[in-house]
């Protein structure tokens, strides 16, 4: 296993993209995992979906490339950030894993600025994901640590990267 490894989840809106671009900024090992592992996939079988109606079908990451990534030992820290249905897979790979949590008002404020074109910024089906995720902590990992992602972005960075030694 690589030397340390991080799983940053939390419902959508939460600052997941937000904080991982800060510690690439930064000059931290983080991995988008919605861009650079996600897919649409067959929750069961793991192999890609391509329409709406595969009843098995959700956002899944590919857990061979989670597993080489978490095995690379040229960096101090890795920090993995996303949501994934299937995290129980490969959840054993991490060292902590942390939970962005935000309350409904914030989740409501952040989908009104979304981006038109970004997953949840018009579309029904994500605001109401996003709500849903949000009420029920639905697909979100166990035993994760909490931090208040409402919080100004360097106290969210700062707590993470306290937490995460």
């Amino acid at each position: 296993m690589g030397r340390n490894n991080f799983l940053i989840d939390g419902v959508s809106c939460s600052g997941k993209t937000t904080v991982c671009n800060e510690l690439l900024k930064q000059g931290y090992h983080a991995i988008h995992g919605d861009r650079e592992l996600a897919y649409w996939g067959d929750l069961k079988t793991g192999k890609p979906t391509i329409g709406q109606g595969d009843e098995n079908r959700a956002w899944i990451w590919h857990v061979e490339k989670v597993r080489v990534l978490a095995t690379d030992q040229s960096h101090p820290a890795t920090f993995f950030f996303g949501g994934s249905r299937n995290s129980e897979q490969f959840i054993d790979l991490f060292d902590k894993a942390f939970i962005l949590e935000i309350d409904l008002e914030t989740l409501n404020q952040r989908l009104a600025t979304r981006p038109k074109d970004a997953w949840g910024g018009t579309a029904e089906e994500g605001e109401s994901f996003a709500r849903y995720q949000q009420a029920t902590k639905a697909f979100l990992p166990k035993n994760a640590i909490a931090i208040d992602a409402t919080a100004p972005l360097s106290t969210v960075v700062e707590t993470l990267l306290k937490l995460a030694k």
